[in-house]
């Protein structure tokens, strides 16, 4: 399988983003690809900045998620690493990919948002 990471910077440290990214009632706000459809089990770290998570499908298949916040420079960078499933077409993985970045953005606007 192929996995790549999608990252977005967020001029905010670590534990700022984490306040908003590990509140399980704000994650409509800003996860899309989270359908309510699938069970989602969550390992979250607060202070190691880890929000990885386990979604099982209709279909009874499991995909382990990792999700990361991690210290860059004055800010932080989320990094979410994405793994093609079997079967995936190209057009799908890159579907899947655009998604998952346009989470992350709605992710750092939101928690500058909440920050100011």
């Amino acid at each position: 399988m192929f996995s790549r990471d999608i990252r977005q910077r967020v001029d905010l440290t670590v534990a700022q983003v984490m306040a908003v990214a590990a509140d399980l009632e704000r994650m409509p706000e800003w996860a899309s690809g989270l359908s309510s459809n699938a069970q989602v089990e969550f390992s979250i770290d607060v202070e190691r900045g880890i929000l990885d998570h386990e979604v099982t499908l209709p279909d009874g298949s499991v995909v382990p998620v990792r999700l990361r916040v991690e210290p860059r420079g004055t800010g932080s960078e989320i990094v979410f690493t994405l793994v093609r499933q079997p079967g995936m077409t190209d057009d799908q993985w890159r579907a899947d990919a655009d998604a998952v970045a346009a989470d992350l953005r709605r992710l750092a606007a939101l928690c500058e948002k909440i920050v100011e």
